[in-house]
């Protein structure tokens, strides 16, 4: 029994050298990559992060979005999740000075073109200048409805589960308005399609 139990321990301690290896050569991207991944950095964000003002809450993944307001870029308000009620949601907070948020971009406006009708919706939330956002959309256009926000420890990305203010930041919701899944970082091309489903 003991020999079995030194083998057990021995892959244990040779698939977390792996991963320390994996990290410390290649970054944490293809981590981030997975839903493990993902979920784990999640985690901790949030554990290190202040805690959102009294009054404000935050979405948690397999609960129901918390409803709140964002400005539309042209005009009026949005309200999560009530506008996009009775189809699932790809909400993306980015801002036009966000390198990763640009590369991203071409790809995310691929996918909402894609979903046609009963599709998946997409909304873009950018923590930035109106004027700054709608220079940045004269030269990267998109066709998905894009709201604003003043970044803070209120704003739209708080209110998302995301504490820390990393961009981009996204968040698959249900058809019924629940948190199905979050993530950090941006999507390489083709990558929304297999995390959307």
């Amino acid at each position: 029994m003991r020999s079995s139990t030194k083998i057990v321990l021995v892959a244990v301690a040779a698939g977390t050298l792996g991963v320390v290896a994996g990290l410390l050569t290649r970054g944490p991207g293809p981590l981030l990559r997975t839903e493990p991944g993902q979920r784990i950095a999640q985690q901790v964000l949030q554990a290190n992060a202040p805690a959102a003002p009294e009054g404000v809450a935050t979405a948690k993944r397999g609960g129901t979005l918390p409803k709140f307001a964002v400005a539309a870029l042209d005009g009026g308000d949005i309200v999560l999740p009530d506008d996009f009620a009775g189809r699932p949601l790809l909400v993306n907070v980015w801002a036009s000075w966000c390198g990763p948020c640009i590369h991203e971009m071409p790809e995310l406006e691929r996918y909402a073109r894609a979903q046609g009708e009963d599709g998946t919706r997409v909304l873009g939330i950018a923590l930035d200048d109106p004027a700054a956002v709608r220079d940045f959309l004269q030269r990267v256009p998109v066709s998905y409805p894009l709201a604003i926000d003043t970044p803070g420890r209120a704003d739209a990305g708080v209110r998302l589960g995301n504490p820390r203010g990393v961009l981009p930041y996204s968040v698959l919701v249900s058809a019924d308005g629940r948190v199905l899944k979050q993530r950090i970082g941006p999507f390489e091309d083709g990558e929304v399609d297999g995390w959307a489903r």
